[in-house]
């Protein structure tokens, strides 16, 4: 697989040095999101920020958004996640529960699964027709397009991992009574369909990966290396997009 098949870390790592710097990226991120709410430096209020999470079960989705708003305010975050829709939100486009969660200009929101299960999800389980999930590469492609050209900075990460550990993570949540909770049959049910899920996110990274969209795919069988790597990823964005619209980030 294209994407998926190079999702490897780009080196080895000790647990002692990865905590050494999430935590530097988790200070740096602090900085940032301060300057963004108007907090320091000019003090005026930036550009909304959204962070988007997909990824396959046991990846460590929640393990990476733990990390990343750590050290933020909570009262200045919103962590939202999404299911399978209600039977009120079927009767909408599937794009309408999102709206009321993004955040406006100063905020900052981070989505825990995300429109994406229309051709992910909902595409491998048969819950949209064809006809639904083909066209829906546009009416994201359109969707984001429209956040950003409003100055959102939108930042989109595929946590990645082997099928052999995900296995081994899926076997150790069955086995502990503190987090059997996490393990659903739905869960083993899609181990079972991995193939399929994997063409699913190589079509949805392809046709999906904008310019002022980008995926960023997230090598995850290494838990400190995965956490530390969003954390410096959406550093790097920001200051990328910060940079670019005139902020003077020697300045604070």
């Amino acid at each position: 697989m294209g994407h998926l098949g190079s999702a490897n870390p780009p080196f080895e790592i000790s647990k002692k040095k990865a905590e050494a710097r999430l935590e530097a990226a988790q200070e740096r991120l602090l900085r940032l999101r301060l300057l963004l709410g108007g907090q320091i430096g000019e003090k005026r209020i930036g550009p909304p920020l959204c962070v988007v999470f997909e990824g396959w079960d046991a990846s460590g989705k929640g393990g990476a958004i733990k990390r990343l708003v750590a050290p933020l305010d909570p009262r200045h975050v919103r962590v939202a996640q999404f299911a399978a829709p209600t039977y009120d939100e079927k009767r909408h486009h599937f794009l309408q529960r999102f709206w009321n969660v993004l955040p406006g200009k100063g905020g900052m929101a981070v989505l825990d699964r995300s429109w994406y299960g229309r051709v992910l999800v909902e595409r491998v389980e048969g819950f949209a027709t064809d006809e639904q999930w083909r066209r829906a590469y546009d009416e994201i492609a359109e969707f984001e397009r429209t956040l950003t050209a409003e100055g959102m900075i939108l930042i989109k990460f595929w946590m990645h991992v082997s099928d052999a550990e995900q296995l081994k993570r899926f076997e150790s949540r069955r086995d502990d009574p503190l987090r059997q909770w996490k393990l659903t049959d739905e869960d083993w049910r899609n181990r079972e369909k991995r193939a399929e899920y994997e063409a699913a996110v190589e079509e949805m990274i392809d046709r999906t990966d904008r310019p002022k969209a980008r995926w960023h795919v997230i090598a995850g069988d290494d838990k400190p290396y995965a956490r530390f790597a969003v954390v410096e990823q959406v550093c790097h964005v920001l200051e990328s997009k910060l940079e670019k619209r005139g902020y003077d980030l020697n300045a604070f």
